[in-house]
């Protein structure tokens, strides 16, 4: 297959679909012939907010293409305090969750990637604002205004994916209407190809209000009955539906370089408008639609009789049906003659009408025939409507699932869509290269998984397990990979060392907690401290750590050039002797730091010691391996590491560490370790393998795993380093949903100013000013703990943009607090001040409540220690504000 310079990959998929939350789930929708239409009874419309007038019309269609669950949002997971969650646009959550949905498929945690991905998204018409906030917004502040602005407004959709994934490439919110979708893909591609980015995150999302169905009218677009009959005679409309899709794009060399996993192929695309040659601005236009096709088979240099298949925008109507397929032949009938020879489908059969979103289905449902190379049924097709003329063009509608056949080459496929208002957009697709097959290794692989509760992390497990037992063929080395490289690490953690996908799948399934390793993690991850006995290992397990672990045989080599034996490593360390034993210790402890897993403390035993002087850098390696062959050091160098003393068992002193004695000791510095560590935030790692158990590169990655599940910060590339690195989709991460929304009318969020006689003020005491200092703490306390949404106290001494709230709730609770007190408030104090308690002695120095002197002389009650993260989002925030 040729590949050129100008292709781009399509390297992860998510979606949310009427009737599919995700992508496996929609090729079953598809695949199986689905329509996943949904009815109402009329109880469920009037609860919902249908007048009872309406529901009596025989016009009104008691059906919508819908997605459940538009209420509820992980605000946790992205950072969003209740009240934000609430204001924002239910389509701007969905999408956040969509996209990092897309990059985990792909294989890609953006914050372990340096490459600038950039974000490609629209949006549909914000109903929620208007029917949901629409009270609020007219009684709201001009903070608020500008709050439910942010929350609310297209413009900032890319932009809030960007910031909260980190992703630095451009960040650009498009809308086209109905073609937005296409329309952003072919900007991603060319900003990739024009090298502004190297991955690109493209999609978009469309909600209409939950639980309604649609007037019918004669002549519009809506089907009189919910079906959509793409080119059928008898068609009538579509439905519209709501959902969500993104893919992650990268230009296909260096998908290929990477081992990504490659779904599909973009060859080519083109955008146009119809311009005024038309009946009218919601009308299309048979040229304009031809030529976006033309100008993308030119643009993908592909001859139209290589083409297969076409997503059509279809949307079943009796006008736009026969133009679209008219366009297509002219478009089709400069490389071809042939009758009959292309699939034609649509997707809105299926789903009906996302939108914004509509190109998005068209694009993951032909990439994903592209992928299992079968054509799946357009539905509802019985007659062709007799204004097109099948018999005389290229096209044939496909109504049956059958296996996609090439001819010569590889499988090709066009997708339309066409925006109202006349911006047309067409995609040309092939199908990946071929999957070479993964080399066999009969290795042991260290599987991780992450969550934020134990519960996600159950669930997250149970959908791994099932995964692998579903798709048994594949790469074990790939899935270790894909979990370790292209997902964040969360708080709950689980890992595992497994030879094969079957017996990670048993060991997830079934729980086994003799292999599988858990743990919570703290702010401050328990630190290991190396136990270094002086043990050797099996010459079969040092060879295989030294063929299969780069960082070991980096050490294992540094050893065998200090004794003068260089290139002798492999033979030197299957030796019986205490200097193999101490270059086999020496080199687990630099593998497992290469790995992430850097030692806080040495404790020692017997040759042990040798391996902690040259660790610790008391010795120079060559001298360390003396001592190990029992020469004594005439000076020591003090460790630069923390090391148990032989002699006393406790840490030891500097003057300690410059005598040389201390280390040809023969006490055993581990006897009494546990109850040195007992509460110092500090564990043992034992380095050599326990009797019994396995050895070589499995204990290694045991050790690795028990360290994740304490907290370890894994560096994975370390892990898989000297390995060609792919990746595979697999289960992503398990949303912990909360409700969050403002029901219609709810007036709970306006602002109004409270008589002079019931402010906070009133009830000052002037001869208690530590009483009016309560008052004013407990008041910010309870303003704070509500945008947070009971969800966390409002604790006195937590920074609050550790919390996640921004400067803009902040500035409002200032005003409000300034109202509440008749005092002028510095809008800017919560960034100087970031806890409630500095904040409130700082006020109260301002309001002259307590003696003190000016903010930053004395007297004042200091900033605490404020988080880099802390301090980033203050400058953000300040900015902002």
């Amino acid at each position: 297959m040729t590949i050129s310079d100008s292709d781009v990959a399509i390297i992860g998929m998510a979606c949310r679909f009427p009737g599919a939350d995700s992508v496996d789930r929609f090729w079953d929708v598809l695949s199986e012939g689905r329509e996943t239409l949904t009815r109402y009874t009329d109880e469920e419309l009037l609860a919902a907010g249908v007048p009872a007038a309406q529901l009596a019309d025989p016009r009104y269609v008691k059906a919508a293409q819908t997605i459940p669950g538009t209420d509820l949002f992980d605000s946790g997971l992205f950072q969003f305090t209740q009240d934000e969650a609430e204001i924002l646009d239910p389509q701007h959550r969905i999408f956040l969750e969509c996209a990092l949905e897309a990059l985990e498929r792909a294989g890609y945690d953006p914050e372990r990637t340096d490459a600038p991905i950039g974000v490609y998204a629209g949006a549909g018409m914000n109903t929620y604002l208007l029917h949901n906030l629409g009270e609020r917004y007219r009684a709201a502040s001009s903070v608020d205004h500008y709050r439910l602005m942010l929350a609310n407004d297209k413009d900032f959709l890319a932009t809030r994916v960007s910031y909260k994934l980190n992703l630095t490439g451009p960040s650009i919110s498009v809308n086209t209407a109905c073609s937005t979708s296409l329309v952003a893909v072919h900007t991603a591609c060319l900003a990739l190809l024009g090298g502004e980015c190297d991955m690109a995150l493209v999609g978009a999302v469309h909600l209409n209000p939950p639980d309604r169905g649609y007037q019918y009218q004669e002549g519009m677009i809506f089907s009189p009955d919910g079906h959509c009959r793409a080119f059928d005679a008898e068609a009538r409309g579509t439905v519209i539906g709501s959902g969500a899709g993104a893919v992650v794009l990268k230009r296909l060399k260096e998908a290929l370089a990477d081992g990504d996993w490659i779904h599909a192929v973009i060859k080519g695309s083109a955008i146009n408008n119809d311009g005024s040659a038309k009946t009218g601005y919601t009308a299309p236009s048979i040229s304009g639609q031809a030529a976006v096709v033309a100008d993308a088979q030119d643009v993908a240099d592909v001859d139209p009789e290589t083409i297969g298949y076409v997503e059509a925008h279809g949307t079943g109507t009796p006008l736009g049906d026969p133009i679209e397929v008219a366009a297509l032949t002219e478009a089709f009938r400069d490389g071809t003659d042939r009758t009959g020879h292309c699939a034609l489908g649509s997707v809105k059969t299926n789903i009906g009408h996302l939108d914004t979103a509509a190109g998005m289905a068209g694009l993951i449902k032909t990439a994903l025939m592209l992928e299992h190379r079968t054509l799946v049924p357009s539905l509802h097709f019985t007659e062709p409507n007799p204004d097109i003329d099948f018999a005389a063009g290229p096209f044939f509608v496909n109504t049956e699932k059958t296996e996609w056949r090439s001819g010569t080459g590889p499988l090709r496929a066009g997708v339309s869509s066409f925006g109202i208002g006349g911006t047309n957009a067409h995609v040309i697709l092939q199908e990946g290269p071929a999957r070479g097959q993964a080399p066999h290794e009969s290795r042991p692989e260290l599987l991780v998984l992450s969550a934020r509760s134990e519960d996600a992390l159950e669930q997250a497990a149970t959908a791994l397990a099932r995964h692998l037992r579903a798709n048994p063929g594949l790469d074990t080395a790939a899935v270790a990979q894909t979990l370790g490289l292209g997902r964040r690490a969360h708080t709950h953690r689980l890992a595992l060392v497994a030879g094969s996908t079957r017996s990670a799948a048993m060991a997830l399934a079934l729980g086994d907690e003799e292999r599988i390793r858990r743990g919570v993690t703290g702010r401050e991850p328990s630190a290991p401290v190396f136990v270094l006995t002086g043990t050797g290992a099996d010459p079969a397990d040092s060879a295989e750590l030294y063929a299969s672990v780069p960082a070991y045989r980096d050490a294992a080599d540094a050893c065998a050039a200090a004794v003068e034996r260089p290139g002798e490593a492999e033979a030197l360390l299957a030796e019986d002797g205490a200097v193999a034993a101490c270059c086999h210790e020496y080199a687990l402890a630099a593998a497992l730091t290469a790995w992430g897993v850097a030692p806080a403390g040495l404790a020692a035993t017997g040759t042990g010691l040798a391996t902690a002087a040259a660790l610790a850098e008391a010795l120079p390696l060559a001298e360390a391996l003396a001592l190990a062959g029992g020469t004594g050091p005439h000076r020591v160098s003090p460790p630069r590491l923390p090391v148990v003393s032989p002699r006393t068992g406790r840490w030891m002193t500097e003057d300690e560490g410059r005598d040389p004695a201390v280390w040809t000791a023969r006490a055993d510095a581990t006897a009494s370790l546990d109850a040195l560590l007992d509460g110092t935030g500090r564990h043992t790692v034992h380095l050599t393998t326990p009797d019994g158990e396995p050895g070589g590169l499995t204990h290694l990655l045991a050790v690795a795993a028990e360290q994740w599940a304490l907290g370890a910060d894994l560096d994975f590339a370390a892990v898989h380093a000297g390995r060609d690195i792919r990746r595979v989709p697999l289960p992503t991460h398990r949303f912990e949903r909360r409700r969050h929304w403002v029901e219609p009318g709810d007036h709970s969020a306006r602002t109004e100013v409270a008589p002079a006689g019931d402010r906070l003020i009133a009830r000052f005491d002037p001869a208690d000013p530590q009483h009016n200092v309560e008052l004013i703490r407990d008041y910010t306390a309870e303003a704070i703990g509500k945008v947070l949404g009971g969800r966390h106290l409002a604790v006195l001494d937590t920074n609050l943009f550790d919390l996640g709230l921004d400067s803009l709730v902040l500035i409002e609770v200032v005003a409000k607090l300034g109202e509440e007190l008749g005092f002028e408030v510095p809008a800017a104090s919560f960034v100087e001040f970031p806890t409630i308690r500095s904040f409130v002695d700082n006020l109260a120095e301002l309001m002259g409540l307590v003696p003190g002197t000016a903010p930053g002389g004395a007297g004042t009650a200091p900033a605490p220690r404020t988080s880099r993260r802390a301090q980033r989002a203050a400058a953000r925030h300040t900015g902002q504000a």
